[in-house]
């Protein structure tokens, strides 16, 4: 960032200096050439008021100009049909009629002319200016000059020599500033964790704001991603360490055959258990990696409690639970299996912290909004940690939950798929009174 700061300021300053030496020497040529104008015009007029021209019957011998004038102006003197009478760099006999001269053209109409004539191989302008004398003859100074191209080459050593100076000034200067600019940004980054800590610059502060919420949150998910991970080894090693335990017990002859048989229901219990959390693990990462929606449907929300309520009814009469279905036709945009686990879900918790002989039931019906709703009698959740049911591995009831195979996961998984559908998840829950979870779609 540095550098590109750098780079782009050298590059501004490159930029001025250049556009600056192109508009000053353009500036500086044509008031250069508004005094050429000037000088020709004065010199024309200071040589009408001299004796030589005031009669084209003057012999042009006797017209003796000082050196000073000979050595710096071309004298031209013109007769009225063109013909040159007199010219102090050449003799007029040798020099072609000037009739079509533009510059004698525009001082026969007008009384004075004048051009720029430009030559590309001497790289130099000759500047003409013709004034009609009172006798009708034209009398014509010219002087070269260096074009502005010339001008430019003869300034540039000095030119480039301070250019090159300010460009390593302003090297200096941006480097400097840039250190002072960044400067109150890098303390920024270094107090991301203190909340207190104000954006150096007004036009910061959202995003220093925006800086702090994504540290935030980032340290927030790699906390959750350790706690996950040091759950899942804990939960892990729980069924294996008791399969790999009954496994040493039989292999060292350590049980009899009642106890085998005890110990094959044990393992089998166990693995069941391990088979489930490692789903549910899966199931998690799935929708945690998911960038992309599934594919979402016009759905009966009330088929899909139906289906799921047909295949539970067993479980749920194993433990001596009663299971009913209320509500009905009522349509949603979703996808199908993951609604059918989050019901899945839902009332495999409340069956599994119901008690024996008590209901659970399941309500579908839109008012306002779609809802299903799933309530039991259970032993319900005590209001302090009704907050974290939905956090990964957590259990009201450890002991519990591990006895009738949960994995604690379950209401994870229900509150990701929630927020896939964009619903709402709403939990009203007492202890010995039961649970009650309303999801609005």
């Amino acid at each position: 960032m540095k550098k590109k700061i750098n780079v782009r300021l050298v590059g501004i300053a490159l930029l001025a200096i250049f556009a600056t030496v192109i508009g000053i020497t353009i500036v500086y040529y044509s008031l250069y050439q508004r005094q050429i104008r000037n000088d020709l015009t004065v010199s024309a007029k200071l040589l009408r008021d001299t004796h030589y021209f005031s009669s084209v019957d003057i012999d042009t011998e006797e017209i003796t100009l000082s050196t000073d004038i000979s050595e710096v102006l071309r004298v031209t003197w013109i007769d009225s049909d063109g013909t040159v009478l007199y010219d102090n760099d050449v003799t007029s006999d040798s020099m072609e009629n000037h009739l079509d001269r533009p510059e004698i053209q525009e001082a026969m109409n007008t009384g004075e002319g004048e051009i720029v004539r430009r030559s590309d191989t001497m790289n130099e302008n000759t500047f003409y200016y013709a004034l009609k004398l009172e006798n009708g003859t034209i009398l014509r100074v010219a002087i070269n000059a260096k074009s502005i191209w010339s001008v430019f080459l003869s300034v540039a050593p000095i030119t480039f020599f301070i250019i090159l100076c300010i460009i390593a000034l302003c090297v200096a200067i941006s480097h400097l500033l840039t250190k002072q600019l960044l400067r109150p940004i890098e303390m920024m980054a270094e107090n991301l964790e203190d909340a207190d800590y104000e954006a150096p610059y007004r036009e910061l502060e959202p995003f220093s704001q925006m800086i702090k919420t994504q540290h935030a949150d980032i340290l927030s998910a790699a906390k959750a991603r350790q706690d996950f991970t040091a759950n899942v080894s804990h939960e892990l090693k729980t069924p294996i360490t008791a399969i790999s335990g009954y496994a040493e017990l039989m292999e060292n002859g350590m049980a009899d055959e009642e106890q085998k048989m005890r110990f094959y229901g044990e393992i089998r219990k166990n693995a069941n258990r391990l088979l489930t959390l490692i789903n549910d693990i899966i199931r998690l990462s799935e929708l945690d990696r998911s960038e992309s929606l599934p594919t979402f449907e016009d759905l009966n929300l009330y088929e899909v409690a139906k289906e799921c309520m047909e295949a539970l009814e067993v479980n749920a009469s194993q433990q001596g639970i009663l299971l009913s279905l209320e509500g009905g036709d009522c349509r949603v945009v979703g996808n199908k299996d993951m609604l059918k686990e989050l019901v899945e879900n839902l009332v495999q918790n409340s069956i599994r912290y119901n008690n024996e002989g008590g209901r659970v039931d399941i309500i579908v019906r839109n008012d306002e909004r779609p809802m299903l709703m799933v309530k039991d009698n259970g032993i319900g959740i005590p209001a302090a940690e009704q907050q974290r049911v939905f956090e990964r591995f957590y259990r009201v009831d450890k002991s519990r939950s591990k006895a009738t195979g949960g994995t604690g996961l379950g209401l994870a998984i229900v509150k990701h798929i929630v927020e896939i559908h964009d619903a709402e998840i709403l939990l009203d829950s007492a202890p010995n009174v039961g649970t009650t979870i309303t999801v609005l779609f």
